[in-house]
């Protein structure tokens, strides 16, 4: 047999291409050639696997080698066709069980001394094949705990091209990878709790909302007035993830390959704090062919954003498009790619560049300053932040008074009973939570009565909502009622709902 074909795949952004690694072995001029729209590490494959199966104690015959990867009309990228590429030639040489081969997806990267290295993307490239019907994968062995969290595929785990070649001929007999021993999903185990903040009942009752009704939370205050902190425990209140979800975030992970090889589901959402250096594609995702970016890695989490105004404008506004859409779509010549983006957004800034306004006796800076600083967010921005909250200085009395501060465990339980009746509200579509309501949903969901009504009308016209903020006023409310179990939004939760709008007219009069 001088022919033989090898089932492979790779990642483009979170979607799984499946490739067909061929191989032919023939007489001829001795080479190793290797096409198929091909990137630079791809045909480095060559000298890598040629040089692992001597290292492995195989024989590589001085024979004309051509390797394709099909389709041909998509560019090959990442290391993991070498282990492939090797059985394929081996194949051809009637060294392994070809019935074997034929119902199995391999991937891996050789070293010289042919040990199988680990490759990102396991997660999805597997779930993708058990959806085409695949039964065994062949993987790295540090990669075997990941893939076995894909349910009703066996996944063989190999530490070397010797190991692979055993399993592949019927010399070694190698078991599954088990389902992997995983933690109960509960809260971050850092330490951090709501119980640690003195003061500062109305900012953590602000991020209480926000987590209840998933809206985005901006935190305007001085320097030390527990703004970071607040942001920091805000995981500690959101309600355990469920199994799909994990799964969704663990599989952002696997692409970047920033998984624990022993512990990979991740149960704990994600808390990702951007430094404002950040560039546009370190948020979004990017890069010649683009792989997520921050927004992504805070799926189903918190994306916090600290010292706001210091980001680059240009930056903030990535953001405008996916607090919409809760995904992030990169456009290249070859494609679109799509990443999962329904996070969090939690920020925090000073009132101005010395922290101080608006007390004029001890703010230093000049109305020029403090209009620039603050000029540096767009209106349309901050139309995203459904809350807006102010952080006063915490006075010495607070952090004296020796009263014990609510725990995370007491709001964590409040906002599961307010999930638990959006869950059952909007059963049967695709919103999760009051954030996610379109303009018909609030139609059924949002009404107000007559009172209701003209506090709204007056709002409208007192603080110059626009469309969005008048929608994210209904929605906040409605997330408010929901805390208080309450089927009918009432003036109160308006009020409530409507002095979360305050700050953008005060800071910045529009």
């Amino acid at each position: 047999m001088s022919f033989s074909t090898v089932l492979s795949a790779s990642m483009f952004g979170m979607k799984v291409e499946f490739v067909h690694v061929e191989a032919d072995v023939s007489n001829g001029l001795p080479g190793f050639q290797m096409v198929g729209y091909l990137s630079s590490e791809v045909k480095e494959a060559a000298e890598r696997v040629r040089t692992a199966i001597r290292n492995s104690g195989l024989d590589f015959p001085a024979k004309k080698t051509v390797i394709n990867l099909a389709p041909a009309t998509m560019k090959k990228r990442g290391a993991a066709f070498d282990l492939p590429i090797a059985v394929g030639i081996l194949l051809s040489l009637g060294k392994l069980d070809s019935a074997k081969v034929r119902s199995m997806l391999i991937v891996g990267e050789l070293s010289l001394d042919g040990k199988v290295r680990k490759v990102p993307g396991i997660l999805p490239i597997l779930a993708e094949a058990r959806a085409a019907g695949i039964q065994t994968c062949m993987v790295p062995r540090v990669n075997a705990a990941e893939g076995a969290l894909i349910e009703g595929i066996d996944v063989i785990g190999v530490e070397s091209l010797e190991e692979a070649c055993g399993y592949l001929s019927g010399t070694l007999c190698i078991t599954p990878a088990p389902y992997p021993v995983q933690e109960h999903a509960g809260q971050p185990s850092h330490g951090l709790d709501y119980a640690d903040i003195c003061g500062q009942g109305a900012v953590k009752r602000a991020a209480e909302v926000a987590v209840a009704g998933g809206h985005n939370l901006l935190l305007v205050g001085p320097p030390g007035s527990g703004k970071s902190m607040t942001a920091q425990r805000i995981p500690t209140i959101f309600p355990p993830m469920t199994l799909e979800e994990s799964m969704e975030v663990t599989k952002v992970y696997s692409i970047l390959g920033l998984l624990d090889s022993e512990r990979p589901l991740i149960r704990e959402r994600p808390f990702r704090s951007v430094h404002h250096t950040s560039t546009k594609a370190a948020l979004a995702g990017g890069g010649k062919v683009p792989v997520p970016g921050e927004i992504s890695l805070a799926h189903e989490g918190v994306l916090f954003l600290d010292e706001l105004p210091e980001f680059q404008k240009n930056v903030l506004e990535v953001l405008r498009q996916p607090l919409e859409d809760h995904q992030v779509r990169i456009t290249r010549s070859q494609g679109n790619y799509l990443f999962p983006a329904n996070f969090t957004l939690v920020a925090a800034m000073n009132p101005c560049p010395c922290g101080c306004y608006p007390d004029m006796n001890r703010c230093t800076c000049t109305p020029g300053q403090i209009q620039h600083y603050l000029g540096k967010l767009s209106q349309p921005f901050l139309d995203r932040m459904d809350i807006c909250v102010e952080a006063p200085r915490v006075e010495y009395e607070s952090l004296k008074k020796g009263r014990q501060e609510e725990s995370s465990a007491e709001i964590r339980e409040r906002v599961c009973r307010a999930r638990e009746i959006q869950n059952h509200r909007y059963r049967g579509t695709d919103i999760l939570t009051n954030a996610m309501l379109g303009v018909r949903e609030m139609e059924q969901w949002c009404t107000l009565g007559e009172a209701g009504e003209r506090l709204m009308r007056q709002a409208f016209s007192r603080l110059g909502l626009t469309a969005r903020t008048y929608h994210k006023i209904l929605k906040v409310a409605r997330t408010i009622a929901d805390l208080e179990g309450e089927a009918q939004i009432l003036e109160k939760h308006l009020k409530e709902a409507v002095g979360y709008r305050a700050l953008d007219k005060k800071y910045w009069g529009r």
